[in-house]
């Protein structure tokens, strides 16, 4: 169960103008969606100087916001026969490729159709530690990226496939076809990652208080004028660190709906395609590969013709 939350904030002059729900997405310390935040509003949870007020409503220096966050029940999960495509398992771990469009877990208001669920369905035994929502999840790939995910099927696996995520020693690649060419080959993108201000769903590039080292190499596989296969290995873990940096480095991946490519492709054209570990039990190193997906082969062929 979600405890109840109480906050209780003064604006200060350089916030005044700001929307309601933009001031309260934007602080720190409040980490929820707006759309939870619109429902909040609704139910008139939160109030500008004891009073209900709209989301639209442009806040003043002085103001007095209050955000009452009501205790929720901890949803349950079900499992859901969904196909897992498998590609390793032993009484440790559980290595699968992960369809593009399927989300990791559970959160808020997407409770079915997830990793989580087939995992249920599956049967087998899954690490507690990150909770109910989460059973397994060491690390997690965007709903719209495909590809090699590790899954905890105990605490043990889990805490040290976790220690080697925080160390960064997993060997981890990715493919993405991206809009035009980059200048140059190879490179790096070495540029820190925060959460934008306004928009708590999206990160941004920028050297911001909160902001956190984020490290990217890309490597040209294929090229035309209009678009590029590229191979990216990040030697970070920011969320969406591969998208944001390619966007910064004005190459977006294409189907990028969340970053500024919407129409170019049928769907985020980015896969995992390489990750490589070492066994917790057994300490022997392992990788995976995954093929490039179809979709992108076709796509690359249908450019020459």
């Amino acid at each position: 169960m979600e405890k109840a939350q109480r906050f209780c904030l003064k604006v200060v002059s350089a916030d005044e103008g700001l929307r309601l729900d933009q001031y309260i997405s934007k602080n720190s310390n409040i980490s929820i969606s707006r759309s939870r935040i619109q429902r909040l509003i609704d139910a008139q949870e939160i109030t500008v100087n004891r009073k209900p007020a709209k989301a639209h409503y442009k806040i003043k220096s002085a103001d007095v916001v209050i955000i009452n966050i009501p205790a929720t029940p901890e949803p349950k999960v079900l499992p859901e026969n969904v196909a897992l495509k498998i590609v390793f398992e032993d009484e440790d771990l559980l290595v699968l490729n992960k369809p593009a469009g399927m989300t990791t877990h559970p959160a808020e208001s997407c409770y079915s159709q997830t990793l989580v669920n087939a995992l249920l369905n599956y049967g087998c035994p899954l690490s507690t530690i990150n909770g109910p929502l989460r059973p397994g999840i060491v690390h997690r790939l965007d709903k719209g990226t495909s590809g090699i995910m590790v899954i905890a099927k105990n605490d043990f696996a889990y805490q040290n496939l976790a220690r080697q995520f925080q160390r960064h020693s997993i060997k981890r690649k990715y493919i993405a076809l991206v809009k035009g060419k980059p200048a140059h080959n190879e490179g790096i993108i070495d540029l820190p990652i925060s959460r934008h201000p306004q928009n708590r769903q999206k990160m941004r590039v920028g050297f911001f208080k909160k902001s956190r080292n984020a490290l990217t190499k890309y490597k040209v596989l294929r090229s035309s004028k209009a678009v590029s296969l590229l191979e990216l290995t990040p030697h970070t873990g920011r969320t969406h660190q591969l998208r944001v940096h390619l966007k910064s480095l004005g190459h977006p991946v294409l189907g990028d709906r969340r970053y500024g490519d919407v129409t170019s492709f049928s769907r985020l054209a980015l896969h995992a395609t390489v990750l490589g570990f070492r066994h917790p039990r057994t300490k022997k190193n392992l990788e995976f590969q995954s093929d490039i997906p179809e979709c992108f082969e076709r796509f690359i062929k249908s450019l020459k013709q």
